[in-house]
């Protein structure tokens, strides 16, 4: 069983640059057909600075850090035992192609369910953009849920 004591954990801040190919190649992945995703001068003349983030990119960039899984390591976490849960997005902001954003997680919850036989780890992340003032544009809040099976 996962410690609690974990609960307040912080991983690793990182920091990724929003790269306009990569909303490209994401965009016509999702199959996304709006010109706004795949072409700058739509994106421009929507009003945007660039290209925009489709709204599960984030997630993406997050899992661009050097070892995604590093924390599950930290907890004992088996990955050959982990379920996908649960993603939910708060935005605040839109990001666009060129934006530098920095992610900050920590793991908020750890609880059971079936008498132990699933464990659930909640880690939520705070998106900022640099703006190259002092204080960043808080841009959004993830959370994720990872279910642990046990026999």
């Amino acid at each position: 069983m996962i410690d609690p004591s974990f609960i307040g954990f912080r991983l690793p801040v990182h920091t990724q640059l929003v790269e306009a190919g990569r909303l490209r190649f994401f965009a016509r992945a999702i199959g996304e057909t709006n010109p706004v995703y795949l072409e700058e001068d739509a994106a421009r003349a929507a009003g945007w600075r660039s290209l925009p983030v489709p709204p599960t990119f984030l997630f993406c960039l997050d899992m661009e850090r050097d070892n995604p899984y590093d924390y599950m390591d930290t907890l004992g976490i088996e990955l050959g035992k982990v379920l996908h849960g649960e993603q939910h997005f708060d935005y605040y902001q839109v990001a666009c192609a060129g934006d530098r954003l920095t992610f900050d997680s920590r793991i908020t919850d750890i609880y059971q369910k079936k008498a132990g036989a699933m464990e659930f780890v909640v880690r939520e992340t705070a998106v900022y953009r640099d703006t190259g003032r002092q204080e960043p544009d808080r841009l959004a809040d993830l959370r994720s849920i990872i279910i642990i099976r046990h026999r």
